[in-house]
């Protein structure tokens, strides 16, 4: 019986000392599991053990152990896509963290959109995207004093609007913010996640969620599913406008490189 109690006791500091094995709420979950099973005197789950394992991740394949450089102590897998990478300490302070991972999905947004927008662009008029802009034969019905003016304008007051809700949640989602809305809820955050808003506004779809009796519920697995799709493809679409400019600096398209 002894024995048994000080293995129990082993596997709870192992899994404590391993504090972001897992990370976050899972990690928690594993250690509350193996407490109650000390408690009531029954034996430890092993499966707790197997999926501990299989869900510890590292941005270096085949390096599961180097200190911060591998695996963070800051970083404990709670933030969608979390693989342990940063290398340069920039996220040790959390409000820097919280920072760059916003930074990160506007980013990455923006360049989801560049890369259908370069790819459907050019197959349809045949300019490259780099050219787009300097080519006499373009439509331009618009000068560019007045779209420069027009972007710094909505886009500034948008971007602003963003920035004070980043640090004051919440505080854009009400009547004098929004003045041309009878109402608020629209713009209001469904989710309650930074960067995530939801609501019938900002899904439409109900790809997250579901709208009830004219109210939206989120649901919260299917918008962990799709956090984790939308960053991942968001890196991707960062790394493809990095060499869509490595091209163009070669006087290159992202379809002649293709053969197309």
């Amino acid at each position: 019986m002894r024995m048994e109690v000080q293995f129990r006791l082993v596997l709870l500091n192992g899994l404590n000392s391993a504090a972001f094995l897992c990370g976050g709420k899972r990690s928690q979950a594993l250690l509350s599991a193996a407490t109650v099973g000390s408690r009531v005197g029954g034996p430890a789950p092993k499966r707790f053990i197997a999926v501990a394992a299989a869900a510890k991740k590292s941005w270096l394949p085949g390096v599961k152990a180097g200190g911060n450089f591998i695996n963070p102590e800051w970083l404990d897998g709670s933030l969608p896509g979390d693989y342990g990478f940063d290398p340069l300490g920039l996220g040790k302070d959390p409000a820097f963290l919280k920072w760059y991972r916003e930074a990160e999905l506007i980013h990455g947004r923006w360049a989801m959109t560049a890369v259908v927008g370069i790819l459907v662009g050019q197959a349809w008029s045949g300019v490259p995207w780099f050219e787009a802009g300097a080519d006499p034969s373009a439509i331009a019905p618009f000068s560019f004093g007045s779209l420069l003016g027009t972007q710094l304008l909505l886009m500034g007051w948008v971007e602003s609007k963003r920035w004070v809700d980043f640090y004051n949640p919440e505080s854009q989602s009400v009547e004098w913010a929004t003045p041309w809305s009878k109402t608020a809820e629209n713009f209001a955050n469904a989710t309650g996640e930074q960067g995530y808003p939801g609501g019938k506004f900002f899904d439409p779809l109900g790809l997250a969620g579901s709208i009830k009796d004219g109210v939206y519920v989120p649901d919260s697995e299917k918008l962990e599913r799709l956090k984790l799709a939308e960053i991942k493809h968001a890196r991707i679409a960062m790394l493809a406008m990095l060499i869509f400019y490595f091209e163009a600096g070669q006087g290159k398209t992202p379809l002649g490189a293709l053969g197309l």
